[in-house]
């Protein structure tokens, strides 16, 4: 069953019960309430009939051919009077005697005063009453064909009422739930049209207050990560295709020149060395490349840990010196806080020691002495880590360029590489929710600056 169609259900069964509760409260507070008229109304007549019986002194013969002729609301009235011996003074019906006063019914009476009760289609009350210091029994019973006929009235109109109203309920449920889905409806035509061609386009949000607009979001947001991991596949893939060809390439050559002829050894083993950094090349890209990607991931996907700024800057100094005995890489601890919190930041370690690693690697690389200068400070909740050389500088022109994947400016006559390492930095540094800048002078030295917040 469709969530619409279970709506208007749920919606037509509650208000139709609230309905049929009212209704039914207002029938019978109605009945109630004609009965205890109609109890009081007989009662009044019973005491009539004693006035005119001991008051105004009317023969029992007239009060009883005025009850063979009531043709009133109340139908059939039959009024019995005893004194307190249990003797009968009047009756209406004698012959008929419809209440048939036993003495276990008149002690009964005498007990609580009153009593009343239905006895077939008669309605009987019963009560005590004192006039000219003496005690009367009185019995009264009537039928109230007019009550009953008005109730019965009452019903027909109810039911008639409820029917219609039912039948309005199922058509404004249906209208209100399908309104209520309408945004379910619009929010399923848009997914239907998001396929892997178009993956930026969203879902309306409406109002941006109800819960309908709370799971729009949450969509939206998926399809964020979705696309962001789309594109960094396709980026990866393309990236592959782009970079690794050249290598490839080149090896075949250097292999298909080789085995043409015959060569000496020394120049196999020219061709193996040349082959061999071609490889070494090509693993360093593949790897690069591999980080580049993880570092476009969904930061849900990567596992972050509490992790020292300063533990991690030094595993990148030892990989790095190690990896090129030339570098030199000098870490400033002067300026770091006393506070250990203060350089304590939540992270993935492999990562920001890539990201530091090609910081640094890059200082180095453009500077004539291979060095690289590190600093850590503190500021505004973050963790500040300089990287500073003073090597040929980066025009203003690649400044604004440095951070565009297999970018590389106007300086890559001085040293190899494929224009990832500062696009990965960056990513990494994004990834971390932290910031990454650069300034630079030509001829004097560049400065990268990284802000981590910290735990």
């Amino acid at each position: 069953m469709k969530i619409r169609n279970k709506l208007t259900l749920l919606y037509s069964l509650l208000s139709a019960g609230v309905l049929l509760v009212f209704a039914l409260f207002f029938y019978l507070s109605f009945a109630n309430d004609q009965k205890d008229e109609f109890y009081n109304q007989i009662k009044q007549h019973a005491i009539t009939k004693v006035y005119f019986l001991f008051d105004l002194n009317i023969k029992p013969e007239v009060l009883q051919t005025i009850y063979a002729n009531n043709t009133r609301r109340v139908i059939n009235e039959e009024v019995a009077i005893y004194d307190k011996s249990y003797r009968l003074i009047y009756h209406d019906a004698e012959n008929k005697d419809i209440v048939k006063e036993t003495p276990k019914l008149l002690d009964s009476i005498v007990r609580n005063n009153e009593i009343r009760y239905k006895y077939n289609d008669y309605n009987v009350t019963a009560f005590t009453l004192k006039h000219d210091n003496e005690t009367y029994i009185i019995t009264a019973a009537a039928i109230d064909r007019y009550s009953q006929e008005k109730l019965h009235t009452i019903l027909e109109y109810l039911a008639i009422a409820f029917s219609l109203s039912l039948l309005l309920i199922v058509v404004a449920g249906r209208f209100s739930a399908e309104q209520a889905l309408k945004p379910v409806s619009n929010m399923i035509d848009n997914v239907e049209e998001i396929t892997a061609n178009n993956l930026d386009a969203r879902i309306s949000v409406g109002n941006g207050k109800d819960e309908l607009a709370e799971l729009a979001i949450t969509f939206n947001e998926m399809l964020n990560r979705l696309e962001k991991s789309f594109n960094a596949q396709k980026e990866f893939i393309s990236n592959i295709a782009h970079e690794v060809r050249t290598p490839l390439s080149t090896i075949i050559a250097e292999l298909e020149l080789s085995s043409n002829k015959q060569r000496t050894v020394e120049q196999y083993k020219q061709t193996v060395q040349l082959t061999l950094k071609d490889a070494q090349t090509l693993a360093k890209l593949t790897t690069s490349l591999l980080d580049l990607a993880k570092a476009s991931y969904d930061p849900t996907q990567i596992s972050f840990k509490t992790i020292r700024i300063d533990e991690v800057l030094l595993d990148a100094k030892h990989q790095l010196e190690k990896q090129t005995p030339s570098y030199h890489i000098a870490i400033d601890f002067t300026e770091i806080p006393d506070g250990e919190d203060e350089i304590t930041i939540s992270g993935n370690s492999y990562l920001l020691q890539v990201a530091f690693t090609n910081i640094m690697e890059n200082a180095c690389k453009f500077s004539e002495d291979q060095s690289c200068e590190v600093k850590i400070s503190h500021q505004n909740n973050r963790a500040i880590i300089d990287f500073i050389d003073h090597g040929i500088g980066i025009s203003n022109e690649d400044l604004n360029k440095i951070f565009i994947p297999f970018f590389r400016g106007q300086n890559r006559s001085r040293s190899s590489g494929h224009g990832i390492g500062m696009a990965l930095s960056q990513r990494i540094i994004n990834l971390h929710h932290g910031e990454i800048s650069v300034s630079s002078i030509l001829g004097r030295g560049t400065k990268f600056e990284v802000r981590l917040p910290h735990v």
